[in-house]
């Protein structure tokens, strides 16, 4: 099928018109077991009840809409016929905390709110009094207990009744035929690793012209069954879903993050957008797997990741071709092999897995990619609409780079070497907030990233935020983000934060894998009595620090970490220490462990 890309409000109407009945959405019921399906005609006929469902409810045009829920089909059928009706709408992380529901409801004056399951109910439900403008609360999960006769709370299943027989189909198509590309189709507020939220407008064009530039260097076809990981808030995933739907591919809707391996053992899709720690937690499970096998096939895997990284890394990546002795022994140990590691994770008909949103280490880009699976590095900003560059499948990529720029975008490096921007793709600008759009901007109309980078050979290279630059007390600069990517393909890592602005040598506080780590205590005969204690135990402390040191063997001597703390409890989202897309918050880490990191430079 070729690309449809229609503008938002009409888009799946006009895929519905190509595909008809052929399966559109693949998905689960609130806490059901069963996989069922929608139809493209049924996705179209959902979205037209939602269009005449709002009308009936008295919204507007350019009005604020909130969907504060993880991904569902409830979901898609807001969005689009949200859209529908040229109306705005500005998704919430699931995980969004009381007092960010509170300041995005009450910034965007929403009157509306779509909520997923309890716990987002219970939110919107204890900060509907602080919200002076919030009207009704639309929930989509059924099994939501509503206290009777409280008129400003509803089922998803009432609100559509409220379109049911389309009555306001003419207005409608007459809102839809009005639509223009200058429309505002979202406000995504950015989580915020340095301060308050902001509301990063996105408009109907921008999703028209990164459909264009996306389809150009990311080949989904109408073949393709992609999992949706990642939550529809983050753009990352809302651009990559769109996208998809462009081209008429089936969309497996996840609900539940947690059972991400399981839904993809269960529908085997062939693509999946991703960040770099699903990757991480995916290479750590091969090797801890591999490490509990015989010698003989601990060697065996050896040997065929050897031969995975020359054929696929050594030649493909550098658009060589293989020696034809190279390439058939690697054919034989994919079928062999690597197939029983993809069919393992769901991935026997993998395509191509698009991965953003934060640095991906070497060793994980290079063993993705030696498996046999089509990693797509690529890098983005909620304020571009994501994609600003990626690898192009099938021709050369180098790894460690974040791919080409697509082709509407233009990139600048400025003077003190950060990433500059423009282009169709770009946001105007930030939502009641014109002090700061001005600063996001230079006098010529780039868009300052904060990133810092430089171009290579028409490829990107990311150093780190430039905020995020630590300068040591001795005068040299450090990348966190460089250094967390290589230490956190350790098994024994789960969580990581690099300390050393204004200190004499970089330092870490490290969250360990406690399951491995008492795994570890038990085969070692290492006697703790709770998390505490063990994350104290020095012969722990001496085994990690072996392998840290192993790891961090290429960099240079002021960037190594030369201590670390294993704390006994997680970061937290509660705790305000991670944003809703699990970015740590150094401020933040750095006031609530402040004993921790100050003892890490006693004498």
């Amino acid at each position: 099928m070729k690309q449809v890309n229609s503008h938002l409000s009409r888009l799946v109407h006009d895929v519905a018109a190509q595909l008809g009945n052929r399966e559109a959405l693949i998905y689960k019921d609130f806490g059901g077991a069963q996989w069922k399906s929608y139809s493209w005609n049924e996705f179209s006929q959902k979205v037209r009840l939602v269009s005449n469902a709002l009308l009936n409810l008295g919204v507007q045009k350019q009005e604020n809409i909130g969907v504060f829920s993880q991904n569902t089909v409830q979901y898609l059928f807001t969005d689009f016929g949200a859209w529908g009706i040229r109306a705005v709408t500005i998704p919430f992380y699931a995980t969004s905390s009381e007092q960010q529901i509170q300041f995005m409801v009450n910034d965007a004056r929403i009157r509306f709110i779509f909520v997923g399951e309890q716990a987002q109910y219970d939110k919107a439900k204890r900060v509907f009094a602080t919200c002076r403008t919030l009207e009704r609360i639309i929930v989509f999960d059924p099994a939501v207990h509503l206290d009777e006769g409280d008129k400003t709370v509803m089922h998803f299943d009432d609100f559509l009744q409220l379109g049911k027989g389309l009555p306001r189909q003419s207005e409608v198509e007459n809102l839809t035929k009005e639509a223009s590309m200058d429309d505002i189709a979202n406000i995504l507020y950015t989580s915020g690793t340095t301060g308050d939220s902001k509301g990063v407008i996105l408009t109907c064009g921008q999703y028209h012209a990164a459909m264009e530039a996306n389809h150009q260097c990311v080949p989904v076809t109408d073949a393709d069954r992609v999992l949706n990981f990642l939550p529809f808030t983050h753009i990352f995933e809302k651009g990559w879903k769109i996208l998809c739907i462009t081209m008429g591919a089936r969309l497996i809707v996840n609900t539940n993050p947690m059972e991400v391996q399981q839904s993809m053992r269960e529908t085997h899709p062939t693509c999946m957008s991703a960040v770099p720690r699903f990757w991480e937690k995916v290479y750590m499970g091969v090797q801890e797997k591999i490490e509990g096998s015989s010698a003989m096939k601990r060697k065996l895997f050896k040997h065929a990741l050897a031969v995975g990284r020359k054929h696929n890394i050594e030649y493909l990546a550098r658009g060589k071709r293989p020696p034809m002795s190279l390439h058939l022994e690697y054919e034989a140990l994919n079928k062999t092999v690597f197939s029983l590691v993809r069919r393992e994770l769901g991935l026997e008909n993998a395509h191509f897995f698009p991965t953003a949103g934060a640095t991906v280490s070497q060793h994980v880009e290079e063993f993705v990619h030696s498996i046999g699976i089509n990693m797509i590095v690529g890098y983005g900003l909620t304020e571009s609409l994501a994609t600003v560059t990626c690898d192009h499948l099938g021709e050369p990529y180098t790894v460690g780079s974040v791919g080409q720029p697509i082709c509407s975008i233009s990139i600048r490096i400025g003077d003190d070497g950060e990433v500059l921007l423009k282009g169709p793709t770009i946001t105007r600008g930030y939502y009641n907030r014109d002090d700061l759009t001005r600063q996001s901007f230079t006098e010529d109309g780039y868009f300052r990233t904060g990133d810092s980078g430089y171009m290579k050979d028409g490829e990107l290279f990311l150093k780190d935020r430039i905020k995020d630059l630590f300068k040591t007390s001795n005068g040299k600069y450090i990348a966190p983000q460089m250094i967390e990517s290589k230490l956190l393909v350790d098994k024994y890592i789960d969580q990581l934060a690099i300390i050393a602005d204004q200190r004499k040598f970089v330092s870490a506080l490290i969250i360990p894998e406690y399951r491995l780590l008492e795994d570890y205590a038990r085969e070692h005969h290492i006697i703790y009595h709770d998390r505490r204690d063990l994350c104290q135990n020095k012969q722990i402390h001496d085994m990690l620090a072996e392998r840290i040191d192993t790891l961090q063997q290429q960099l240079a001597q002021y960037e190594q970490v030369k201590r670390f703390t294993l704390l006994p409890q997680p970061f937290s989202l509660e705790r305000g220490e991670l944003t809703n897309t699990l970015k740590i918050k150094r401020r933040v880490l750095n006031e609530n462990y402040r004993k921790e990191i100050d003892r890490m430079y006693e004498e």
